[in-house]
């Protein structure tokens, strides 16, 4: 029987948390509960690269499959399987953790031992969602990785988190109860044409569904989906969040769970209900250009650094809308590649700001001003991150962005004349950011701010290397995801199956 890999990204964070409940939280057993969540995470992001390793990227199979019944009566299955559009997801998700993790150890000194706990069980659950093949389980992971966050704000997060922490859960569970309506319905309907219950993802994408069932179905996914993207107007709760987080939970919010709203839509809204995704795809890529305008306008204004970036995420975020509404080859591939580079481009610009904020006190842009001259490789760093968060030629953001524009346009040219109004909203907020931030005069207080320190080096370069390497070598990523997109859009054109390949 070959190694459950995908199991055991699963459940290694999870024994990790069980082993750090045996530590004692004392002030003494700060740094031994650091380096015990640190080398578990490093350890699964390990095995994500060995993951890739072994994957058939010809294929466009679900690969590694795993399936065991859990509850057979009502036809639910623990079943989890990795294609090429959540296997890079999954990689993303171990890549950051473990940044997450170093960025909070100068910020995070209260309950060290739960903190620690709760980010390796938000790893899990994340890949859970990325993972899960049968929906029952999806949504029992999709449920799960809320309440950590949920605590993660409330518990580590600046003045306003309850409310924040209260106000995301609520927005994300108002969404999530309607998608299980429909996942229900889905099964019931499975059992009424003679297939007994299923929540198989494979088996429902088989089902011949009722043009008016797919127009009902496909509206409480999208509506789960949209409010975690976030979609405009369903993103009111996205500034609060990323605002009162903690640096941490700034860029595992950013970085992988609002892709979960996209991934949702990409591998579950469209396919399993073709008829309603066309009719309302032309709806979501107006709501998505609204948001890539809207967030960017208003990212303009912002006075503090966090919000500011954290408005730019409904503005890119817009943009992979775009590209999974067009469903097109351009447009899908672009999606997916967005969703990557936007978890590396983003997170880098929060573990950024988290940086200058650990050191000001203050994340105002207006305390900031002339930081070239006294902390000249923290400017560098930001400043490879800001460009590749614009979409500059030869870095990660301008990969993403053409495909999906190139999509878009193969659709409807409108669409994409539109969304370029975008990507040159998105230069000005983030080079006036950057120029007013890093150039000027130093005041007595910045002139005394300390440059990159050696745990900061080692967070920031993997990030401008991932950043680097995604302009230069995108088909290093493209390619693993091809085939499994192509057979997603003749899924979506035709509704015929998609088989699994076990492993």
């Amino acid at each position: 029987m070959p190694f459950p890999i995908l199991t055991s990204l699963v459940a290694v964070p999870v024994a990790g948390a069980l082993l750090l409940f045996f530590v004692r939280d004392e002030e003494q057993n700060e740094g031994l509960i650091r380096n015990i969540a640190l080398v578990v995470s490093l350890l699964v992001f390990g095995e994500t690269i060995l993951l890739w390793s072994r994957f058939d990227p010809g294929s466009a199979e679900f690969q590694f499959v795993e399936r065991y019944g859990w509850i057979p009566a009502f036809g639910i299955d623990y079943a989890i399987g990795v294609d090429g559009i959540s296997l890079l997801l999954v990689v993303l998700t171990g890549f950051l953790t473990p940044i997450a993790l170093l960025s909070s150890w100068e910020s995070v000194h209260k309950k060290t031992r739960a903190f620690c706990m709760v980010m390796l069980l938000l790893e899990s659950a994340m890949f859970g969602v990325f993972l899960s093949i049968d929906l029952f389980l999806f949504y029992v992971f999709w449920d799960a990785m809320l309440i950590p966050m949920y605590f993660l704000i409330g518990i580590w997060g600046y003045d306003r988190r309850i409310y924040a922490a209260v106000k995301f859960i609520l927005y994300t569970m108002a969404g999530s109860v309607l998608m299980l309506l429909a996942i229900l319905g889905l099964a019931v309907l499975h059992n009424q044409v003679g297939g007994g219950y299923s929540f198989d993802l494979l088996a429902l994408y088989e089902l011949e569904i009722p043009a008016h069932l797919q127009f009902w179905f496909f509206l409480a996914f999208a509506l789960a989906f949209a409010v975690k993207v976030p979609l405009f107007p369903f993103h009111t709760w996205l500034p609060d969040a990323h605002v009162e987080a903690p640096t941490a939970g700034s860029i595992i919010l950013a970085g992988v769970l609002l892709k979960m709203g996209t991934y949702g839509l990409v591998r579950f809204a469209f396919p399993l209900f073709p008829l309603a995704a066309a009719y309302f795809a032309p709806y979501l890529a107006l709501l998505a250009l609204i948001g890539i305008i809207y967030g960017a306008l208003v990212a303009m204004v912002q006075p503090d650094l966090k919000k500011l970036v954290a408005y730019s995420s409904v503005s890119h975020l817009g943009f992979v809308v775009l590209g999974i509404a067009a469903m097109n080859t351009q447009g899908v591939q672009g999606a997916v590649y967005q969703m990557l580079n936007h978890g590396v481009s983003t997170g880098g610009l929060f573990l950024i700001v988290g940086m200058l904020s650990d050191r000001r006190h203050t994340r105002q842009i207006a305390d900031f001003g002339g930081l070239k001259a006294v902390t000249p490789r923290l400017v560098a760093a930001f400043l490879i991150v800001t460009l590749s968060s614009i979409g500059l030629p030869g870095l990660n953001g301008f990969v993403g962005e053409f495909l999906i524009l190139l999509g878009a346009f193969a659709w409807d040219p409108r669409y994409a004349a539109f969304a370029t109004s975008g990507v040159i909203l998105s230069a000005v907020y983030m080079l006036w950011m950057f120029q007013r931030v890093n150039y000027g005069p130093v005041s007595a207080t910045n002139a005394a701010l300390a440059d990159l320190r050696p745990r900061e080096w080692v967070m920031l370069v993997p990030i401008i290397a991932m950043v680097i390497l995604m302009g230069v070598l995108p088909n290093l990523f493209l390619r693993p995801m091809g085939p499994s997109i192509e057979r997603l859009l003749e899924q979506v054109r035709r509704g015929a199956p998609i088989e699994v390949q076990a492993n």
